[in-house]
């Protein structure tokens, strides 16, 4: 009996422990995609901001003189002509040295890969305002973009991109790479929010 006991003893004294501890489920991260998406970020911020600053352009538009004597003058179109377009070039600068900060910041996550909740936090908060930032300049710059384009009849603005057809494919190539620069602003709000959820748990 003795015996019996001691056996049981030994072999509930093997099995408790085991059956009490479960390892803790391995950390979920995306600072990899953080890195990569914050590099693609700065490339798409920079490449939109050259794009926007060199969108200048310069034609002859005839006056209102009678043929026997025709008459033209000399108009430029320049981003710094509209407050949407200025907008746009501040918000895209601002944005850019933003991520060339966070990719820093982001490559020190990598090599430390148990960061602060307060820096997760702090991540999320900068990036969804830039994120506002990007989406308002955007759609400013889309408006007018879009004025230029088609005009409007009922308020008598007439079109422009007939005339300045280089301004305007540089204004519409640079407000659609801010939308994707917005775009990745989004995902990387996401991404820090599900990393932060993950350590709260």
């Amino acid at each position: 009996m003795s015996s019996i006991d001691a056996s049981t003893t030994r072999d509930s004294g093997k099995t408790a422990p085991e059956s009490g501890h479960h390892p803790p489920p391995p950390l979920v991260n995306f600072f990899g995609v953080d890195f990569v998406l914050r590099f693609f970020l700065f490339a798409s911020t920079i490449s939109a901001l050259i794009v926007m600053v060199t969108s200048k352009q310069t034609k002859l538009i005839p006056t209102s003189l009678s043929p026997p004597f025709p008459a033209y003058v000399s108009r430029a179109a320049k981003f710094d002509h509209s407050p949407a377009f200025i907008y746009m070039v501040v918000a895209l600068a601002v944005t850019c040295f933003y991520s060339i900060i966070t990719m820093f910041t982001s490559a020190f996550v990598i090599s430390n890969p148990f960061p602060s909740t307060k820096m997760l936090f702090n991540m999320i908060l900068f990036d969804a305002l830039m994120a506002g930032i990007m989406a308002s300049a955007t759609g400013a710059t889309g408006g007018v973009a879009y004025i230029g384009l088609k005009g409007n009849s009922h308020v008598n603005w007439n079109k422009i991109c007939n005339f300045y057809d280089k301004f305007c494919r540089h204004i519409g190539a640079s407000a659609l790479v801010s939308l994707i620069a917005s775009i990745i602003l989004v995902i990387l709000v996401i991404i820090s929010s599900y990393s932060l959820y993950r350590r709260s748990r």
